[in-house]
């Protein structure tokens, strides 16, 4: 820390000499500024938020109720009246007559507000406690708007939250105590990183705003993440086939094939050893292979899940079956890869192919008729937005789904990271499965809109109307064995729309399970962490929540059992396999080249 001052008050030569320093910077980072936000690459302004109808709607519902029930518009405007002119006095008594400190009333706990300065600094307080009484206040006449339709209502409520979270004051600097603090103790140094942070986070995304959650510099894919080793044996423009070598004498006749989500990459099942599912499968006495997809760019514009299916699924269970000399084999589909693995063995069935033995769901859906906290991202505004994008484009940029991903939990995944760096000049975290989480796909135009409007939007699976390669798809054909995972706190999947999904299904084998935790964490959950436990029970007649009354909890991972179930369907133990065969050479070992290429939209 240099001398901020000489004793007779001037700066001393070491701070002038600071500040020079910093102010050359500022105008390095302007300059750097400048010229991204002068060549970003934009996007249709309808994914920015909703269209004027909505707030439309919403102050035309709000006015006729205050024409036909005036009282009610004065009883909310009198209550956020009464609160605030009630915490002004006492801030004002609090001034005047205890020394300059705060109420003994802190107003409700948050943990943005963890700072004791917010509690016991006055400014700091009123601050807090006026947003507070502010932010009640918004969500208060939302949920009192009556003669909305619900949906619309749900949106409004929504985008509220959105304006809520986005005007808390800790995302401010001036209304910052960590940021304001820091910046003193570092003579301002840390918002020259904090605004280095951000140039960089908009340089790497071509202009748009996407907060790194993790230290990229910390990971390193195939060597300290993504490392279980193994080969590629079969590529096509779709995808790499990775197989896992083994690391038991003997393994399960029946091989086993993960398809795992294209949004992002396949290793958030293979992380570090200590939470790698693949290891743990393999360890278990498994043939396993994994599918990486590749990450496509413009040319694959008209690439639709017709070619997921046949040149992804189809294909790759072939190869398979072809590497171990087996007619069937065990397959795992991960959430949209979930979602698609139906669709797939609904074909099948039509075809009269039973190659696939048994099917296991994590997280997937396959009833969308209540679209969750999705619904807000799936009315026509929006879709008829994303669809100019794609258009324009050829794909769907990963920058615009992982920000619409990271705004369902915006005060986590964007403000709180957001704060960290650019105000605070801090390094992201050296965190494996944020690191994952940034590590985004874009999606071809054709399947994006397939995905959005035929399954999503118009939910045509599970109304037996989704139409693809020739085949009107019904969950009715999926009669072998079954087993879904589903996660209890996930946003993304829903655990009960996963459960009536499966309910659906023409099999007659059904294992449900809902583990604890979120879309993530809830499968990423190694029984060596002793975590997060899970519920099973057999009967599904009921819906989801008679099958929770019912329910019996287990505490602990939900791997074991799933690896009992799936040992039943696994065959003989045999030699243990090396990755590919004669027809298969390996052509580079895992995790393979889709799985790093970066391929600008």
């Amino acid at each position: 820390m240099t001398t901020k001052n000489t004793a007779s008050g001037e700066l001393s030569d070491e701070t002038i000499d600071k500040l020079t320093e910093n102010l050359a910077k500022v105008e390095e980072l302007r300059e750097r500024l400048s010229k991204v936000m002068t060549h970003r690459s934009t996007h249709n302004a309808a994914l920015d938020g909703p269209n004027q109808e909505l707030f439309g709607k919403a102050a035309t519902a709000y006015w006729q109720d205050a024409v036909h029930n005036p009282a009610k518009l004065i009883e909310q405007q009198m209550g956020y009246w009464s609160k605030t002119m009630a915490h002004f006095v006492e801030a004002q008594k609090a001034l005047t007559q205890k020394g300059l400190s705060a109420p003994e009333d802190h107003g409700p706990e948050d943990r943005r507000f963890a700072n004791p300065m917010w509690n016991h600094h006055p400014y700091f307080n009123f601050v807090k406690q006026q947003y507070q009484i502010n932010s009640s206040a918004l969500l208060e006449a939302v949920n009192a708007v009556e003669d909305m339709d619900p949906a619309e209502k749900r949106r409004l409520g929504y985008f509220t939250r959105q304006i809520v979270d986005l005007m808390s004051p800790t995302n401010f600097l001036a209304t910052n105590p960590d940021a304001l603090e820091k910046a003193v103790a570092t003579e301002g140094q840390s918002l020259i990183d904090g605004l280095e942070n951000l140039i960089k986070d908009l340089e790497n995304n071509n202009g748009e705003l996407v907060v790194k959650l993790a230290d990229e510099q910390a990971f390193d894919i195939g060597s300290n993440i993504a490392s279980s080793p193994g080969k590629v044996v079969f590529r096509n423009r779709m995808m790499e086939v990775i197989q896992y070598a083994p690391t038991t004498d003997e393994v399960h006749a029946t091989p086993l094939i993960i398809f795992p989500p294209w949004i992002n990459k396949f290793y958030i099942l293979d992380l570090k050893a200590q939470n790698s599912l693949v290891k743990w499968i393999v360890d278990q006495g498994y043939t396993l292979f994994i599918v990486s997809w590749v990450n496509p760019d413009a040319s694959y514009r008209e690439v639709g899940l017709e070619e997921y299916v046949e040149e992804g699924y189809l294909t790759a269970i072939d190869e398979v079956k072809k590497i171990t000399g087996q007619k069937q084999v065990n397959a795992i589909g991960y959430c949209i890869a979930g979602t698609t693995l139906s669709m797939t063995l609904s074909i099948m069935k039509q075809r009269g192919d039973t190659s696939v033995k048994s099917a296991t769901f994590f997280t997937a859906l396959t009833d969308f008729s209540d679209q969750g906290e999705f619904a807000p991202f799936l009315t026509n505004d929006f879709i008829d937005g994303i669809t100019a994008e794609v258009e324009d484009k050829g794909v769907l940029p990963s920058v615009i789904m992982a920000r619409t991903f990271s705004f369902l939990r915006s005060n986590d995944l964007v403000y709180a990271p957001a704060i960290r760096s650019y105000m605070m000049g801090e390094t992201p975290p050296a965190f494996d499965l944020l690191f994952w989480n940034g590590d985004g796909t874009n999606l071809p135009a054709k399947m994006a809109l397939q995905y959005l409007r035929g399954l999503c939007q118009e939910d045509r699976l599970a109304r037996g109307e989704m139409e693809l390669l020739g085949h009107k798809l019904t969950l009715a054909d999926l009669d072998l064995p079954i087993c879904a995972i589903a996660c209890e706190t996930d946003h993304i999947a829903p655990w009960k729309d996963s459960f009536r999904g499966v309910q659906q299904m023409g099999s007659k084998q059904k294992t449900f399970v809902m583990t604890q935790s979120g879309h993530i964490a809830g499968i990423v959950n190694p029984p060596s962490k002793k975590k997060y436990g899970h519920y099973t029970n057999t009967d599904m007649t009921g819906d989801h929540n008679h099958w929770l009354e019912g329910a019996q909890f287990h505490d602990g991972s939900w791997w074991p059992r799933w690896g009992a179930w799936l040992k039943k369907r696994s065959g003989k133990m045999i030699p243990a396999r090396t990755p590919g065969d004669s027809s298969h050479p390996a052509l580079c070992d895992a995790p393979g080249t889709y799985v790093s290429n970066k391929p600008k939209a």
